[in-house]
């Protein structure tokens, strides 16, 4: 009698079940992903980058323009010599304030923006530094009245801010602010200064020279 083989159970293994409390494992991350994140991580590095670079730009910057406006005054010479440099300056810009049309507001009002930081620098030097000098070496009436004319300058400049820049008056006012400007930048110039310089020794002199400077390096 033939035997029959008995048949053999195929069994299909089960898949585990995750244990109670157990995390499931995280999704691994694509090659794309990867890239990604990459990519991510380069700009927002680029991004800080160039900011970094934008504030170390303008400190620069800003150091760079100080040292540009002063130097004109720094490499004249003595304290004397500076002043004179900065006085054909601030009347040089007068007079091209003189030449605009009353059509050219703009110009205008960018000539007046360099002639107040101009004449503001310079007042400050002075104020700060030579007619002090000045009262130490018994000049205190002369100072006084310089200083007194710095008044007026500063009175011109808020008129000239007042006015309208297509004003016909405008050139007018330019007028009289330069004869009364000239006038005091020549007494400086031809008497109280020269005679100041000259009663002071080569190392006063010096170190005029020296704080004026660095007075003029602060609104420069």
């Amino acid at each position: 009698m033939a035997t029959t083989a008995p048949e053999t159970a195929t069994h299909k293994p089960q898949a585990s079940k995750p244990r109670s409390g157990s995390t499931p494992k995280r999704a691994r991350a694509t090659p794309s992903d990867n890239g990604a994140a990459r990519a991510n991580g380069l700009t927002q590095g680029r991004m800080l980058g160039i900011a970094a670079a934008g504030v170390i730009a303008g400190l620069a910057a800003s150091i760079g323009r100080k040292a540009v406006v002063q130097a004109a005054s720094a490499l004249s010479g003595d304290w004397l010599d500076a002043l004179k440099t900065e006085h054909k300056l601030a009347l040089g810009i007068l007079d091209k304030m003189a030449a605009t049309r009353d059509s050219q507001t703009t110009k205008r009002a960018m000539l007046l923006m360099q002639l107040k930081h101009a004449l503001a620098k310079h007042a400050f030097q002075e104020e700060n530094v030579i007619y002090p000098a000045l009262r130490d070496h018994d000049e205190r009436e002369e100072a006084d009245r310089l200083n007194h004319d710095h008044g007026y300058v500063k009175q011109f400049l808020y008129e000239l801010t007042e006015l309208p820049k297509s004003s016909s008056a405008w050139t007018a006012k330019i007028g009289e602010f330069h004869t009364a400007l000239e006038k005091h930048v020549r007494e400086e110039e031809e008497e109280i200064f020269p005679a100041l310089r000259a009663r002071l020794g080569a190392e006063e002199n010096g170190h005029l020279t020296t704080a004026m400077n660095r007075e003029g390096f602060k609104l420069a």
